[in-house]
């Protein structure tokens, strides 16, 4: 299906996307667009993409060159399997993406195969949410619970600080 021409223009700097799964709070993921397909390595040892394992469809919120959101798509999602044809081409250029990767890329390949999910995302309607159809707000969600949360204290100090003067 002909994506919307944004979509394949941001697509193609795409390195961070904003992933949402059936109404889930968006989370970010980095990415990398290869044939026009966007592709997400999650599972152990590797980034959170919660649902994303499982899905059939998400929604995509990919941002521009100064970080804000640019464009929102409806995104067909798929598991690229290592008997796949592409997967040898796809793994090995994630891979090369990875940021501080453990291990050479071979390694990481392997590991993926083994206990990891690389999904591939493709426009699932020519249509996108772009320009002034975007929300107008921050869109920032709450902090969630967390049981690592603390009460915050005063700053610990060395030394005692002097309170200014003022100039005579």
């Amino acid at each position: 299906m002909a994506a919307h021409p944004l979509v394949d223009e941001v697509l193609k700097k795409a390195s961070v996307a904003w992933i949402s799964v059936d109404g889930r709070p968006a989370t970010a993921v980095w990415c990398l667009a290869v044939d026009g397909a966007l592709h997400v390595v999650s599972g152990p040892g590797e980034q959170a993409a919660p649902g994303l394992a499982d899905a059939a469809a998400a929604q995509v919120t990919l941002r521009g060159d100064h970080g804000g959101a640019v464009v929102t798509w409806d995104a067909a999602v798929s598991r690229l399997s290592p008997a796949d044809e592409e997967w040898e081409p796809v793994a090995t250029q994630l891979a090369g993406k990875r940021l501080n990767a453990p291990g050479s890329t071979a390694a990481l390949v392997a590991r993926w195969a083994e206990s990891c999910v690389v999904n591939r995302l493709v426009t699932a309607s020519p249509s996108a949410l772009a320009g002034a159809e975007l929300p107008s707000g921050s869109q920032a969600a709450p902090p969630r619970e967390s049981t690592a949360a603390r009460p915050a204290r005063k700053p610990f100090r060395l030394h005692r600080v002097r309170g200014r003067r003022a100039p005579h």
